[in-house]
């Protein structure tokens, strides 16, 4: 069983700034031999992929968040970090940090196991 904790979501202005966290942690979970993304699902549509930081700490972004979100990870602590700037209303939504079955497709990508965590909510306001 794999546990995902996401934090650091609020309430901010368009253009403004937030910093999400998440820890993974589970028994037969290997963070370090994981791509690790960040997904977000507004309400009425759905979960999509937003960034990617792979196995070999190389981020990988769609194009909707490029230049504006910064993903990293750290593996001592099992952690990713999702540094967004520029926000705007329409990255309003719930974010939630999981591993990646293909950092190489993001609109096809899933995570490679069924557990996810509660999610941290974004709302940005114009």
């Amino acid at each position: 069983q794999v546990q995902l904790v996401e934090s650091g979501g609020g309430s901010v202005q368009a253009g403004g700034s937030l910093r999400l966290s998440c820890v993974v942690s589970g028994s037969d979970f290997t963070f370090s031999d994981n791509h690790m993304g960040w997904y977000r699902q507004a309400p009425g549509r759905q979960r999509e992929l937003v960034a990617v930081i792979r196995i070999a700490d190389v981020p990988v972004y769609a194009d909707s968040v490029k230049d504006r979100f910064f993903i990293t990870r750290y593996n001592a602590e099992n952690r990713v970090f999702l540094q967004m700037n520029g926000l705007r209303p329409e990255d309003t939504a719930r974010y939630y940090c999981n591993t990646v079955n293909r950092w190489w497709d993001l609109s096809r990508a899933t995570p490679v196991n069924d557990y996810w965590g509660q999610g941290t909510q974004v709302t940005v306001s114009s």
